[in-house]
């Protein structure tokens, strides 16, 4: 009976020793399991494979809401959404971040990669193989932007984020300004002079320090010319002439030279000889700013 009573106890022993141990193995399973999913996620994003990124990391926080990969898969999925060219789902992305995690120390990030994902909005895959003019695209994800660049640096100066964002800052600035042309170009196309011109007025006041300020003085010139207001046109080409003096519109002397007069567009000989059948004059068209 001494026996076993000591064989008893000793399987007592490992039944209780065996359930303490089956307590351990879900967390254990589930540290694993949570584990193996982020690194899973990081090798698709190191290959580019942001579709399944994005999936996996979207299966790791649905599974572990509360796990410790939860914040950071939270924060990942904001680049790879931008990765997958879903700028939209990046910009949601990041609400959600700065929204759950206002003091989280990568905020700044989320922040950065809301202004990016603006930022290129309106590119698609082609767009950054083939060479397009932005300024005649919508520039509403511009002014976006731009707008978050601004807060991101005014809420984190010294973000390492923030000399870029600056960076394309400048960009979109110059953009918005060139665009503004463009504007006006199309209406000297249309005959609404006073509407290009007040355009070239609105880049002089708005966009100063930018390649497109010359463009816009030319096109107030060109606009008050058209509409037989010669002192505004004049004083319009001696500030031209005064800060830049090399600009196409302007002769050696600093004169106004154009195709379009107040008589209508001056017409070449062949052009006239023909009966306006070949070489017409074309109305002016303004876009003389270095590339950007």
């Amino acid at each position: 009976m001494e026996s076993l009573k000591y064989v008893l106890i000793f399987l007592l022993s490992l039944f209780i020793l065996g359930c303490s141990g089956n307590d351990e193995l879900p967390d254990i399973a589930a540290d694993t399991g949570e584990r193996q999913m982020y690194e899973e996620a990081q090798r698709y994003m190191r290959t580019k494979n942001f579709d399944l990124s994005v999936r996996s990391l979207e299966m790791l926080e649905s599974r572990y809401p509360f796990g410790k990969y939860a914040e950071q898969a939270q924060l990942e999925l904001i680049y790879a959404h931008y990765g997958a060219y879903e700028h939209e789902a990046a910009v949601e992305a990041a609400d959600r971040f700065i929204r759950l995690h206002p003091q989280h120390p990568s905020v700044d990030y989320a922040y950065y990669m809301k202004g990016l994902a603006a930022y290129t909005s309106g590119q698609d895959i082609l767009s950054r193989f083939l060479p397009t003019d932005e300024t005649l695209r919508d520039t509403n994800h511009a002014k976006e932007a731009f707008a978050e660049f601004a807060q991101l640096i005014s809420r984190f100066p010294d973000s390492p984020f923030a000399a870029d964002a600056k960076a394309r800052m400048v960009h979109l600035r110059n953009l918005l300004a060139r665009q503004e042309i463009n504007v006006a170009n199309y209406y000297f196309r249309r005959g609404a002079y006073l509407a290009a011109a007040n355009r070239g007025r609105y880049v002089v006041e708005n966009f100063q320090r930018t390649p497109a300020v010359s463009d816009g003085l030319a096109v107030m010139a060109q606009g008050y010319i058209l509409l037989g207001l010669d002192d505004l046109a004049q004083d319009a080409i001696d500030v031209l002439a005064l800060n830049y003096p090399s600009h196409p519109s302007l002769d050696d002397e600093g004169n106004y030279r154009s195709v379009y007069t107040l008589d209508g567009l001056q017409r070449s000989w062949i052009n006239k000889a023909t009966f306006g059948l070949f070489d017409p004059p074309r109305p002016p068209q303004f876009n003389n700013r270095p590339k950007i």
